[in-house]
């Protein structure tokens, strides 16, 4: 387990999270040292809190003045501004490299760390938007909206568990961000546990009989477990991409199961 140092405080973490999954310039402010972003997975689910803010608000309030497919279309706009279009990113190499790996584990790994996008990828873009789309438009915008606020952070906490799963499957120099995610010590992960919950806990709270809990919480886990299982038979390990890919088909399942 790689040693983060007594100079690298809480919030050096915290903000190299934001600044490595937001394209807001935080950085401005304070750079943290580069041992942090081995850290950033670790506070993933308190970004959501930013992201999700941020995807309903512009989906709650933009409703007020325009029909309500678009206000869902600005939404999911929003985020991917806000985050450089980071996930969506992960998502396409993902599924370029899996769809055109042929098996091959350093052939799937070169092909989701090439810029270009394949066949895989914009099919794969594609019908995630959709499906995306069509979930949000079918509740009604206070329950999207809320729906959002729960599940964007929780969804990365669960997609944050392949950090404890399985090992990276590239080195430092070989990974496209040029970082190594760090395997999470048990605070790191109660920590976790409490930033992806607490939203979600007090979702279903409010939501009560609306929403099925179970299907909520557990149907998104088994979309990470045969995810885990592809990657562990085809890359013995996880990429950052992977992580990206994981996040929003969880996120996605999630809502699947709401609606």
């Amino acid at each position: 387990m790689e040693v983060i140092s007594n100079q690298s405080r809480w919030y050096d973490r915290v903000l190299a999270a934001f600044i490595f999954f937001t394209r807001l310039p935080w950085w401005r402010w304070h750079q943290p040292p580069k041992e942090c972003y081995s850290t950033v997975v670790e506070h993933w689910p308190l970004t959501g809190w930013l992201t999700a803010s941020v995807m309903a608000a512009t989906l709650y309030f933009g409703s007020w003045v325009l029909p309500y497919s678009v206000s869902v279309a600005m939404a999911i706009a929003a985020r991917m501004l806000l985050t450089g279009a980071l996930h969506e990113d992960g998502l396409a190499d993902f599924a370029d490299g899996f769809g055109g790996g042929g098996g091959d584990r350093q052939r799937t790994l070169d092909i989701m760390k090439d810029s270009h996008i394949g066949t895989y990828g914009v099919l794969a873009l594609a019908l995630y938007l959709i499906i995306l789309w069509s979930v949000l438009c079918a509740m009604p915008a206070e329950m999207a909206s809320l729906t959002i606020l729960a599940v964007d952070p929780y969804a990365k906490m669960v997609a944050a568990q392949i950090v404890i799963f399985l090992p990276y499957a590239r080195n430092e120099q070989q990974a496209k961000s040029k970082v190594v995610y760090r395997r999470m010590p048990t605070p790191a992960a109660v920590s976790l546990a409490i930033q992806g919950l607490l939203p979600l806990g007090l979702y279903l709270y409010y939501m009560g009989s609306q929403v099925d809990w179970q299907m909520v919480v557990f149907i998104p886990c088994i979309t990470m477990f045969f995810l885990y299982r592809l990657m562990l038979s085809r890359l013995r390990g996880y990429t950052g991409d992977c992580c990206g890919a994981l996040f929003l088909l969880v996120e996605l399942t999630a809502y699947l199961m709401v609606v």
